[in-house]
């Protein structure tokens, strides 16, 4: 398969540990990439793997891989590893793959997965909505949905995926999370087409013509897919249609460059809120990104 068959890519550099005695990667680690590149895949798909197969009642098990050379990579070497689903069958998925260096492919590569119960591992049919997940994704589709609205219709969503990242990933006290906000801010959650919450976050009324997002929050597993970004942009749009001309946000310090390659400037100096630093950071709707 050429590289303009793929739609999917994962980006990796050869380590030294990777190369064997002629400085080539040793040829066990070209299935590690590829299985690197699978979990990858799921995120792509906004797949957070263990909670989806859970959703799907099922587990994906290796039922053979194999790999065909046509030339080698040295360490150091920038590789792009392509992944697309080829076939759904009653139980089976079947991937292939194909590691390039440039435009040049190096290796290729067949996997197939079969669907089975977890408990007793024995195979059971492909979910209807799994197989629609793929070939969404292979047609181009996009597999976020961001719905915005109160926190009577969200709040219960929202809620969730923040408390899970703020107070159990974050150690943020319980009580600094929850405040009266919530119920007059406009919440926006984006879901999957599972219908799981992958990323969260609301907008407020800072003064006259400034509104204020917050509570930013993003699936642990997802993070770095544009799940942040889509839940932004549509509080933004909240924002703009109510009249306010401007937004601003307190950015962890952590998280500051993604805001800032959003369009959104520091404001002020560095501060502390919930034992984590912050940066205020603000962006004009005049502009938009």
């Amino acid at each position: 398969m050429p590289r303009s068959d793929f739609r999917f890519f994962h980006r990796l550099r050869v380590r030294w540990a990777e190369v064997d005695m002629q400085k080539i990667v040793f040829n066990a680690h070209y299935l590690m990439y590829f299985d690197t590149a699978i979990s990858d895949y799921w995120r792509a798909l906004a797949l957070p793997y263990q909670d989806a197969m859970e959703r799907l009642g099922g587990d994906l098990y290796v039922r053979k891989a194999t790999i065909e050379f046509a030339a080698s990579a040295r360490v150091d070497d920038v590789l792009d590893v392509g992944m697309k689903c080829m076939r759904v069958g009653n139980s089976s998925i079947v991937f292939h793959g194909g590691l390039f260096r440039g435009d040049e492919l190096l290796v290729s590569c067949e996997l197939v997965y079969v669907f089975a119960d977890p408990a007793t591992q024995t195979s059971r049919p492909v979910p209807a909505a799994l197989r629609e997940i793929f070939a969404a994704y292979e047609a181009g589709e996009t597999l976020r949905d961001v719905t915005t609205g109160d926190w009577a219709a969200l709040g219960e969503d929202a809620g969730a995926l923040r408390r899970a990242v703020f107070i159990e990933e974050q150690r943020i006290p319980a009580e600094l999370e929850w405040d009266e906000h919530d119920l007059t801010a406009v919440h926006a959650v984006a879901r999957n087409r599972l219908g799981q919450v992958i990323a969260t976050g609301r907008l407020v009324s800072e003064a006259p013509g400034l509104a204020r997002v917050g509570r930013m929050a993003v699936h642990r597993a997802l993070r770095s897919g544009g799940h942040g970004e889509a839940v932004l942009r549509a509080l933004e749009a909240s924002a703009a249609a109510r009249g306010d001309t401007a937004v601003m946000l307190h950015a962890q310090r952590s998280a500051e460059r993604f805001y800032a390659r959003l369009g959104y400037l520091p404001h002020g100096a560095p501060f502390e809120e919930a034992g984590i630093a912050h940066q205020e950071m603000r962006r004009s709707l005049a502009n938009p990104a």
